[in-house]
């Protein structure tokens, strides 16, 4: 097997109980688990006691991140699949897998030992779901191996336990990793990937594989030349959709209309707007709502889709009984809500790679909220300041509704040829 100077340098010193490689995305973190490490802890450990177990953010991350490439070298009967219990047989042993988005789901083995577990980006992972794995790692051969991608500086992981590792004297290899670590990448992907997060704190995560603090602007690029992303070119084979944010006594309503490109690795704002929330019915709501959607399939072609937000159920009801009775036979779905963190670091992609564009003269409410979002350094994640007078959330939420739905197709075919 071809394998890295950085990835023969684990193997020959992750003998330790806690086993982390911590760094860039495509550096090669989890390549060398999936061909080496895994195979090779469960075999070692094959008939002493205690549950093997795969922790992952979701089932689902499992299967996509761990399983399946590990089915794709080992084949089918080595490598098998879930089942109900939770378990899939690799290597002809039993291996727990659990997703670490819900403490519920990992008590299911509390109390037990784990002799093997294995982490997929253990930096997502729920605080409380480390420390009780921390609790079933009780037996002399007992470890943990895992990759993740470096956050802020106050994350947990760092702050209360990779930072104590001397003071603490734990038994913790760590490696961190560069990009540039990976010499087996193309020069043209590893460009295209830098483009995708320069000027972001991405860079310095992504990239660098840095622990790095968020500050100041958010969307640095679209704040610094408005003109680069606004068009009067309307983007064709593409899929129409509008989100809806409701308001408050605080906050507006807001709605927007984007284009999103059936190869998914493009979007373009058509229109946005907001109105004031505060001594407006549901009636002059409404009216706005469908005077808005009827200019957009007047100018643009058939609305496909709407999203509301999730948390309003009454007015999104109302809503659909408005629309039916305008003859607009659109169906009103619920938002997803998308994590804030993972909105800013798309959108910045978009940006960066200049596959968000804004019509001239019909977005401006949006891109005055994009402009002036600004980091909350107050947040133990990555978010905006919320405070209903900084930047207008409540246009970032319609704009982020209208596309969310796509959200894994376009981070997937992002950066792939337009």
């Amino acid at each position: 097997m071809v394998i890295t100077d950085k990835q023969k340098e684990f193997i020959k010193n992750a003998t330790h109980r806690y086993n982390l490689k911590i760094g860039a995305r495509r550096c090669g973190k989890t390549y060398l688990d999936i061909l080496y490490t895994i195979p090779n802890r469960l075999l070692e450990r094959k008939n002493l006691d205690g549950l093997n177990v795969i922790f992952g953010v979701s089932k689902g991350t499992i299967e996509r991140n761990v399983l399946q490439p590990l089915r794709e070298i080992y084949g089918k009967d080595l490598i098998g699949f879930v089942n109900s219990k939770n378990i899939a047989v690799l290597f002809n042993q039993e291996v727990y897998c659990l997703g670490t988005e819900k403490v519920s789901q990992v008590s299911k083995i509390q109390g037990t030992s784990i002799k093997y577990a294995y982490g997929d980006e253990i930096a997502k992972w729920n605080k409380d779901v480390f420390i009780m794995i921390q609790g079933s790692l009780d037996k002399p051969y007992s470890c943990l191996d895992g990759a993740l991608n470096p956050e802020n500086k106050n994350h947990w992981l760092k702050k209360e336990f990779l930072d104590l590792i001397r003071e603490k004297q734990l038994d913790v290899y760590t490696q961190y990793y560069t990009i540039f670590d990976n010499p087996f990448l193309t020069k043209e992907f590893v460009e295209n990937l830098c483009k995708e997060y320069q000027g972001t704190v991405y860079y310095n995560r992504l990239i660098l594989g840095q622990w790095c603090d968020a500050e100041g602007l958010i969307f640095q690029q679209i704040a610094n030349n408005e003109t680069r992303f606004v068009t009067r070119e309307i983007q064709l084979n593409s899929i129409i959709s509008i989100g809806i944010d409701w308001g408050g006594n605080k906050s507006k309503h807001s709605i927007t209309a984007t284009k999103i490109s059936r190869k998914f690795n493009r979007i373009q704002c058509l229109k946005s707007d907001t109105m004031i929330a505060t001594g407006t019915n549901t009636k002059q709501v409404f009216r706005w709502i469908i005077n808005f959607i009827k200019e957009i399939q007047d100018k643009y072609g058939t609305v496909s889709f709407i999203f509301a937000d999730s948390a309003e159920q009454v007015l999104n009801n109302s809503l659909q009984g408005e629309l039916q009775a305008n003859r607009i036979n659109i169906k009103v779905q619920d938002s997803i809500k998308i994590e804030i963190k993972n909105r800013i670091e798309l959108w910045n992609r978009l940006l960066n790679l200049d596959k968000l564009s804004f019509i001239e003269g019909q977005t401006k409410t949006i891109i005055e909220a994009l402009q002036t979002a600004l980091f909350d350094d107050k947040a133990k994640d990555d978010r905006w300041i919320d405070d209903g007078e900084t930047s207008d959330i409540d246009s970032l939420d319609s704009f982020n509704y209208s596309f969310e739905f796509w959200f894994e197709q376009i981070s997937y075919y992002l950066g792939k040829v337009a």
